[in-house]
């Protein structure tokens, strides 16, 4: 019994001790947005197929500090299969928004700015953005992503990025990850 009496005594003794706070620095409030058919997948209608290097340049992103806000307007039909999807092809967490009508899905770059302007409200900054369609990037322009940070992916069997404002048509995302990795500094 002296011994359970002591045990008790010491791990409440430990128990109270003051740890001093760690020095924490805020979380970023800097994100990446997306699309996911087209962007993440090579086309539009392969919504099961990930593109080669996109979870590894996601992650590169996130680990860098960056939110990933996903964006899309896939139809009823694939959408409650999004989170699994995501997961299972080891894409980073983030927040995810889906067209939840046929308005939204039908005015895809309206839907979009509309979430986008909801981040900046909220204090978000928009450093980078990923699509494959002219209503990315316009959804983009209007949430004021600089051309710059703008970056279009080109569909498979496509000889052309969709026309917009963007840095860079990209073949893939694996030849961009060491842009990523290079380039990109840690969000702030």
């Amino acid at each position: 019994m002296r011994h359970l009496l002591l045990a008790i005594a010491a791990l409440s003794i430990w128990g109270c001790a003051q740890i001093p706070p760690a020095e924490v620095s805020p979380p970023s409030r800097q994100a990446v947005v997306l699309d996911i058919d087209g962007t993440l997948t090579p086309r539009d209608i392969d919504v099961f197929e990930p593109r080669p290097g996109a979870a590894d340049a996601l992650n590169a992103l996130s680990k860098k500090g960056y939110k990933i806000v996903y964006l899309t307007t896939r139809i009823p039909l694939f959408q409650s299969s999004l989170p699994d999807w995501l997961r299972q092809n080891s894409f980073p967490s983030g927040s995810l928004h889906v067209a939840q009508n046929a308005e939204e899905r039908d005015n895809a770059e309206k839907f979009k700015a509309q979430i986008l302007a909801a981040y900046v409200e909220a204090g978000w900054s928009l450093a980078y953005a990923y699509g494959d369609s002219s209503t990315d990037f316009t959804a983009y322009a209007e949430a004021k992503i600089p051309k710059e940070h703008v970056f279009a992916l080109k569909r498979r069997g496509s000889t052309a990025c969709q026309a917009g404002i963007y840095q860079a048509c990209l073949e893939g995302w694996a030849e961009h990850l060491t842009y990523i990795e290079r380039e990109i500094p840690r969000a702030k």
